[in-house]
């Protein structure tokens, strides 16, 4: 029996395989990427058709002689990375390191279970080149941006301070919606609602909203406005002049994608998307499941793919029709569109054996990897479930000039709703109205008019800024969590309350980068490059033509900015504060985590030190400033001045709320 090597990324998903495929294969495992781009210089020769100089990542000589040990008598290599453009360029380099004297094959799979695996065994392939080219040319391009930028930062803002082609973008959009929130003035505006019931029978209140007067929109400015209507009102005949009732089919949503997933886990979970990655990794890659052993119970995490298979659909329905009853069971397996250039190949994220319900495996669970499954598994089972069916009510009611609105709702059938609730049907619910007829004349109980006032929109959260980035077309679904991490752990964004806020620093590198870079900070020249990728993994483009294309004119842009971008770093803004080691006065100044007092006589007098905030330090006796500081995580939290004599720290200021953002994860 000819003996095999399988290479995969991780030990888990090592150890999940290998109990899969037995004694004559044995599985280990890369760590990820065992070549990249030297960190010490660019790595690309411009003048040779954009050529990357790969070299072996520090610390890794010792993962990759222990593979090639591995593969000494082996007489087949199967090369098993995810199946994804990375993935497939880990294995490309993995083929490398075997060179030609070994039988390589590259497999793919989308669930770690017996059946898939087997069958990618079964019909091993090659290499797709086209997916690696388009890896590489996206390495490509964030190296000519990053090492061409980051430097110009170094000299103008603060060292240390770096760029990246699509998380500058990102950080663009919340420095652009601080902006909004910034300059944006709240308008007034008044509703009124009227409580009303039907003559002579006391339970039948209900509330109708003033919708239209004089057979337009109702606009109430201002209280003036509200007073006259409330007088005119309380003089009118309340009539109904129209009674409409239908029946409303609400249809479930299509199982995660993972641009979904990571919203959903943040509103349902309050699980920040980079903590939503990790927990669904550990699902997919397989986890203990008692005499079991190693499981995978997900498919794989990263995708923005609907399609799911037809044996998962299967299953779901058996489920369904076991649990619930065939009502609950459409006639055909329901079908959802993908977006447009959505990756086919791939499934969406659903249980890798749906009939494996959470409740059935939470003893071998971790309480975060419990949620998760559960909110994968509900979703993926309500997806193939049939409508939740409503009586709903619309009723117009006359009065004067006035017309006002009622509508009511009763769930008739809870269809897929009895496995995922969603916030829409919530709201939905069992809200009942009395039995109206039109011409019908209602009594009047009382009027309620309020005062409202328009909101700016609001800062992005995890949820959002992941709905935004792909709305875009800004990155792709294995991007959204690193890019939130990566602006975070800069220094460019801070989380306060669950929402994202630009750092002074994100504001000022921002401006500056928009004003020499103003292709790189747009988004729609984000999203085509992103499309251009995609072209070159269809091989409908070429990779040094769309480098060629792209480098030419961001170099003039470099060579621009040398010369021209304002030099932040060298500005000073006086200060009555006086240096504490030589007497001489403080100045502001710009480093890589933003703004700092610094000693005026520098380079002679090294002395600085943070801005204070203007709050004193809550402790008794203590007479220190709280002052805002920055973990070794990117977590900022404030401190006291007086440090080390005191230690106070806590996660906001006292005149912020004290309650916990609930959001959990690293950051939090």
């Amino acid at each position: 029996m000819a003996k095999s090597l399988v290479i995969v990324e991780s030990p888990a998903k090592a150890s999940t395989i290998n109990k899969i495929l037995g004694k004559n294969f044995t599985v280990s495992s890369s760590m990820g990427h065992i070549m990249d781009l030297p960190k010490s210089k660019m790595g690309i020769d411009t003048e040779k058709g954009f050529t990357p100089e790969y070299i072996m990542i520090p610390g890794k000589k010792k993962i990759i002689d222990a593979l090639k040990k591995e593969a000494a008598g082996k007489d087949n290599i199967y090369l098993a990375t995810d199946p994804d453009r990375e993935g497939e360029a880990i294995s490309w380099h993995l083929a490398n390191l075997f060179g030609k004297k070994k039988t390589i094959y590259r497999i793919a799979f989308h669930e770690i279970t017996r059946t898939a695996i087997e069958a990618a065994i079964s019909k091993p392939g090659n290499i797709d080149m086209n997916m690696v080219d388009a890896q590489q040319t996206r390495r490509i391009l964030d190296r000519l941006v990053g090492y061409s930028i980051s430097p110009l930062l170094w000299r103008k803002v603060g060292r240390g301070l770096s760029a990246g082609r699509v998380q500058s973008v990102a950080v663009r959009l919340v420095v652009d919606r601080e902006s909004e929130i910034r300059v944006f003035v709240p308008v007034e505006y008044w509703e009124m609602e009227a409580e009303l019931k039907k003559k002579n029978i006391e339970n039948s209140r209900f509330i109708a909203k003033l919708d239209k007067v004089d057979d337009k929109k109702a606009d109430l400015k201002n209280n003036d406005e509200s007073v006259k209507t409330v007088n005119e009102l309380e003089k009118a005949a309340f009539t109904v002049a129209g009674v409409e009732k239908k029946e409303k089919r609400k249809y479930s949503q299509p199982p995660f994608t993972t641009s979904k997933l990571q919203q959903e886990a943040f509103y349902k979970l309050r699980f920040q998307a980079i903590k939503t990655m990790r927990v669904a990794q550990q699902l997919y890659e397989g986890l203990p499941i008692g005499s079991e052993g190693n499981v995978g119970l997900i498919t794989y995490m990263r995708t923005d793919a609907v399609r799911v298979s037809k044996d998962s659909q299967d299953s779901a329905r058996k489920y369904i029709l076991e649990r619930y009853g065939s009502e609950f069971a459409p006639s055909m397996p329901n079908v959802y569109k993908a977006k447009k250039r959505a990756q086919e190949a791939h499934e969406a994220i659903r249980p890798a054996l749906p009939l494996r319900d959470p409740d059935s495996i939470k003893e071998f669970l971790t309480l975060d990897q419990y949620k998760l499954y559960t909110l994968i598994w509900n979703r993926f089972v309500s997806s193939q479930m049939t409508p939740a069916v409503f009586n709903t009510i619309s009723v117009e009611i006359k009065a004067g000039r006035c017309i006002f609105k009622a509508q009511g709702s009763q769930k008739v059938f809870a269809g897929f709703s009895i496995v995922y609730q969603e916030n829409e049907e919530e709201k939905e619910e069992d809200r009942l109205l009395p039995s109206l007829e039109t011409g019908e004349i209602l009594d009047l109980i009382k009027l309620d008019p309020s005062q409202h006032f328009t909101k700016p929109p609001p800062r992005y959260s995890d949820a959002s800024l992941v709905k935004a980035l792909e709305e875009d077309g800004i990155g792709r679904p294995s991007t959204y969590a690193p890019i939130i991490q990566t602006i975070i752990a800069r220094n460019y964004v801070k989380r306060k309350e669950g929402y994202f806020h630009p750092s002074e620093l994100g504001i000022v590198v921002t401006d500056l980068l928009m004003k020499s870079f103003p292709k790189i900070l747009d988004l729609e020249f984000t999203a085509k490059m992103e499309e251009k990728l995609d072209e070159i993994e269809e091989g409908r483009q070429k990779s040094e033509e769309v480098l060629k294309k792209f480098y030419e004119p961001f170099q003039k842009n470099v060579e621009y900015a040398k010369l021209n971008m304002r030099k932040v770093k060298g500005e000073a803004v006086k200060t009555s504060e006086i240096c504490e080691k030589c007497g001489k006065p403080m100045v502001i100044k710009w480093g890589r985590l933003g703004r700092f007092l610094s000693c005026s006589d520098f380079p002679n007098c090294r002395f600085a030190k943070p801005i204070p905030t203007g709050v004193k330090c809550p402790e008794p006796d203590c007479g220190g400033m709280l002052i805002e500081r920055r973990s070794k995580g990117g977590r900022h939290f404030y401190g006291c001045s007086n440090y080390p004599k005191c230690h106070h720290i806590s996660r906001r200021l006292p005149s912020q709320s004290e309650e916990d953002n609930g959001i959990e994860g690293e950051d939090a």
